[in-house]
């Protein structure tokens, strides 16, 4: 995958590490190999996720609110990152108990 690829705003899921299948927006493009991504739970604006690209699925899903807004260089927040991949139908997998990659013995 090439940087020309991806785009600010395109919701990529990673396909590598320990946050595989999450699903991310793409806040800034850092290089020709590195993005950054946040999804507003984990990986937070204020401290977003250096993802290479050759670890990420591009889905052809936009956020034209956010690629707007980062553009514009106003501020994003949280909450409008969620609600955001909330609207393009991603929903957050369960932190505790419920998710599907928790430890047996905690359950």
């Amino acid at each position: 995958m090439e940087q020309g690829d991806l785009d600010v705003g395109q919701v990529v899921q990673s396909a590598m590490g320990r946050d595989k299948g999450k699903h991310f927006i793409v806040l800034d493009i850092v290089d020709d190999q590195h993005v950054v991504v946040v999804d507003g739970y984990l990986r937070r604006v204020e401290k977003p996720k250096k993802k290479k690209i050759k670890h990420l699925l591009r889905l052809n899903l936009y956020s034209g609110e956010i690629r707007k807004s980062i553009l514009e260089n106003k501020k994003i927040n949280n909450a409008f990152v969620r609600k955001e991949l909330e609207r393009l139908g991603f929903q957050p997998k369960a932190k505790n108990g419920g998710s599907e990659n928790a430890c047996p013995n905690k359950m």
